[in-house]
C-alpha cells in the first residue's frame, strides 16, 4: 500500500459481531510460536516466528479467523 493512500472508510453498521463462548464480545490477544529452520532463515540458529491471534478468555479457544489458513487443520482442536 502506498503510504499516501488512505484505508477505505468502513461503516461499522455494515459489520457482523463475533461472540465468544459466553455470548460476550471480548477476546484477548495472544501469540502462536513457530520455529523456522536456520537453513530457511539463513542464520546460525533456528528462529522463532510469533503469529498474533485472538482467543476466547474463558475457553482459551483460538478464533479461527485470526489463524493463518495454513495452520487451521493442525490447530483444529483449539479453534472456535
Amino acid at each position: 500500500m502506498n503510504p499516501t493512500q488512505q484505508a477505505p472508510q468502513i461503516d461499522l453498521k455494515n459489520s457482523t459481531a463475533i461472540k465468544n463462548f459466553d455470548g460476550g464480545s471480548l477476546f484477548k490477544q495472544g501469540v502462536i510460536l513457530r520455529t523456522v529452520s536456520k537453513f530457511i532463515t539463513g542464520t546460525s540458529e533456528d528462529a522463532l516466528l510469533p503469529i498474533p491471534v485472538f482467543y476466547d478468555p474463558s475457553t482459551k479457544k483460538i478464533l479461527t479467523g485470526s489463524v493463518p489458513a495454513e495452520l487451521r487443520e493442525e490447530l483444529k482442536d483449539e479453534l472456535i
